[in-house]
């Protein structure tokens, strides 16, 4: 009963198929391999668009150097105050980016919503050259709390951003997850609604290790190649993070276990519900936060279930927690099966 992460998860059978196909021949290092070629070709595709494409191996990577490449050191990222580069990435995109700053800001859901964002920038434009100003958005998909930015929600937030010169970037950790669940393309989940740069996580949806950063306007990427390999991220057998991508996207797998990680979520809360447990915010992903009694997450643990307990100070003002109540995150996974859910439902039913 492995609810911790989606990380927690080993690698899909397609990927390691792929890494052992690319680990059966020599090849040119350094991403200059036909594979490594092939797969940023094959992303681009993917999203419709000539893009230009740097494979990873961190989301924290993908998202830092991200960051780094679109804001200069005095500028500041917008982003929501429970984001992950502001609450568990050690400080790395201020780190990449030679000192810019990351703007948290309040939000329902850990999203932000057009009129914070609008008066997040009057706040920091102007005053020059005293205080730092906002020269980009991050939101992310699947946000902290499982939610999903919708296409009219990215379309609205891109349009105040653009209008006052700001970039605009996705952390696409779970966006596969996000994209199943929305069931839109590619291509209308991101720069039709006005992303500019996509870090497209694949590791939290079955691969080992390896993340994209997907420019979707090629001028944006100048010398994005010198910036990855001076933060050590050009590796020299770059093609086993080829290989997991290609693997991770042949005959939409990457869809596929996306679907089954959410259904395997819904499946959860449903039992949950079921049991009286309430249930935070809506499973548009594969997260679920719950409400559960302090003696329960106790005998939940001594059975082995594994999660997180997170902070009250996540939900914000959106849910009242009880004394005694505890928030707890539950993530599924592509290898979630049904066994391991309807055993732990069987666990908070029995209380």
């Amino acid at each position: 009963m492995n609810f911790a992460s989606d990380n927690t998860a080993g690698v899909a059978p397609g990927i390691i198929s792929a890494l052992a196909r690319a680990n059966d021949r020599f090849t040119l290092g350094y991403g200059n391999d036909t594979l490594t070629q092939a797969v940023e070709t094959r992303i681009g595709e993917v999203f419709d668009c000539d893009a230009a494409v740097f494979l990873v191996t961190t989301g924290t990577a993908a998202n830092a150097l991200s960051l780094a490449h679109v804001t200069p050191p005095w500028g500041g990222v917008l982003c929501h105050e429970q984001a992950h580069i502001q609450t568990d990435e050690c400080g790395a995109p201020e780190f990449f980016g030679a000192g810019l700053k990351l703007i948290g800001l309040p939000g329902s859901g850990c999203k932000v919503s057009p009129e914070t964002l609008e008066r997040a920038i009057a706040r920091y434009s102007g005053h020059v050259p005293h205080q730092v100003n906002a020269a980009a958005l991050s939101i992310t998909q699947a946000t902290e709390a499982g939610t999903i930015y919708r296409i009219d929600e990215i379309a609205a937030l891109s349009k105040i951003a653009h209008a006052h010169g700001l970039t605009v970037h996705m952390d696409g950790a779970r966006f596969a997850n996000a994209l199943a669940r929305m069931n839109v393309s590619p291509a209308e989940a991101t720069w039709k609604a006005g992303i500019d740069v996509l870090s497209f996580g694949a590791t939290k949806g079955g691969a080992m290790a390896a993340e994209a950063v997907v420019f979707f306007d090629r001028k944006r990427a100048a010398f994005m190649a010198e910036r990855r390999k001076r933060a050590g991220h050009l590796l020299s057998k770059h093609r086993f993070l080829a290989a997991q991508f290609e693997g991770y996207l042949a005959d939409d797998t990457w869809l596929n276990l996306a679907r089954h990680a959410n259904a395997m979520a819904d499946r959860l809360a449903d039992g949950l519900r079921a049991c009286g447990v309430p249930i935070v915010w809506a499973v548009e992903a594969n997260i679920v936060f719950a409400l559960l009694p302090q003696a329960l997450d106790a005998k939940l643990r001594a059975a082995g279930a594994a999660y997180y307990v997170r902070p009250n100070t996540l939900a914000g003002g959106d849910v009242a927690i009880g004394p005694g109540q505890m928030l707890v995150r539950l993530v599924t996974s592509f290898a979630t099966v049904d066994a391991e859910i309807d055993q732990f439902i069987a666990l908070v039913r029995a209380g």
